[in-house]
């Protein structure tokens, strides 16, 4: 008999007039994480920790409601469209947060925060430190949307594929019993990245900014070819998925500045000698 990754049967759990979703508590967990890796990240910079938590204040609700925004505004039908619900898309719990809406607006309240005041580093060097971090939050958060029964990819009967039950099965594969297990996929492809984000950076020895856009880089690679695996539901321009042009535009806009930074930094020191 073959082994597959089955679908937990259960997604919340009851604490008496309580109703805690696993996908929070994921989500919770990697915050958690990211907090606590960038803390130390930070520190080590010689920057005051206090103002990691300052940050923190508002990117995370910011996050929240940009991630939820991105995935509203680019999958309308699910809860505007024929037999959607639009009370359904204040419901976070069932899944649907977009990576780029909570980096965009989580990035954009820490940095309006960051600057209100005078801080101990630079806020470059707070996206350094945070990079890793995200990652990995974000890794762990892609285990919500096991619990969810979401994310998958094409049928596949590789041993570790996901058995998805028939009422999550998408139009056209009923009949397929397990699919490319994408939330799996993605969790792995940011843990290894967060790990050499960390391995590379004491070698880079590169102006503030570089190892966040290192992070960017490795984010939209993984998350491109792991989005054309993907069959549910999202609007296609060209052939290929809205997420998959983000994808390709964030890789190419990271490494145009990446490049642009080495060879600025490589004709300084060409100048110097």
């Amino acid at each position: 008999m073959k082994f597959f990754i089955p679908t937990p049967s259960h997604s919340a759990v009851g604490l008496g007039p309580l109703t805690i979703h696993y996908y929070a508590l994921c989500i919770i967990l990697g915050v958690v994480v990211a907090i606590f890796l960038g803390r130390k990240r930070y520190a080590m910079r010689g920057g005051d920790v206090d103002e990691i938590i300052d940050c923190a204040i508002v990117a995370i609700p910011a996050g929240i409601i940009g991630g939820r925004l991105y995935h509203v505004i680019t999958s309308p039908d699910r809860y505007f469209g024929t037999g959607g619900h639009p009370i359904d898309a204040l419901k976070i719990w069932d899944g649907g947060m977009g990576i780029w809406g909570a980096v965009a607006l989580g990035t954009l309240a820490s940095w309006f925060i960051f600057k209100r005041k005078e801080r101990s580093l630079t806020f470059a060097e707070l996206l350094d430190a945070l990079a890793p971090g995200i990652l990995i939050a974000q890794g762990i958060g892609r285990f919500g949307n096991w619990f969810n029964g979401e994310l998958f990819g094409r049928p596949t009967n590789l041993p570790w594929a996901l058995e998805i039950p028939p009422n999550l099965r998408p139009a056209g594969f009923e009949n397929f019993r397990t699919f490319h297990p994408a939330f799996l996929y993605e969790a792995l492809w940011c843990f290894a990245a967060a790990a050499l984000l960390i391995w590379l950076e004491p070698q880079l020895k590169a102006r503030s900014g570089t190892i966040f856009l290192a992070y960017t880089a490795t984010y939209c690679l993984g998350r491109s070819w792991i989005e054309a695996l993907r069959i549910d539901q999202a609007h296609h321009f060209f052939g290929l998925r809205l997420n998959e042009w983000v994808s390709f535009v964030g890789l190419v806009l990271s490494l145009f500045i990446l490049l642009r930074r080495h060879r600025r930094s490589s004709g300084v020191a060409l100048h110097h000698d």
